[in-house]
């Protein structure tokens, strides 16, 4: 991973948060456990590679767990920890904001950039 710009908290959240999938994967293994395919099926459009590093990155930052079964086929699935558990409630919030104040930003005139 990257270093740190700063020494702010945010930064290091948004650092595994950003992007489109990885708050995707946390909302969608907040109702227990699932295969990889599970997931797979849950977001269509994420590539197999793309899958499997946001997992990763989940996984090292301590938010997801990873298992892995014996047996032919062999098959893994994945978990949210602790941490991540707690960090549910928060993107549920920001989705209801989001749904909350889509009228007034539907309302509100582009920002526009002065040269």
């Amino acid at each position: 991973m990257k270093s740190l710009v700063s020494a702010c908290p945010i930064e290091d959240v948004m650092r595994v948060l950003s992007g489109r999938w990885p708050a995707l994967l946390l909302y969608y293994l907040k109702d227990g456990t699932k295969r990889f395919s599970d997931l797979q099926r849950d977001n269509p459009t994420v590539s197999h590679r793309i899958l499997a590093l946001e997992l990763r990155k989940l996984e090292a930052a301590g938010l997801v767990r990873r298992t892995e079964h014996q047996g032919y086929p062999r098959h893994v699935d994945y978990a949210l920890t602790a941490a991540g558990r707690e960090l549910v409630p928060m993107i549920d919030a920001l989705a209801d904001w989001w749904e909350a104040s889509a009228a007034r930003r539907a309302g509100e005139p582009e920002l526009t950039q002065v040269a």
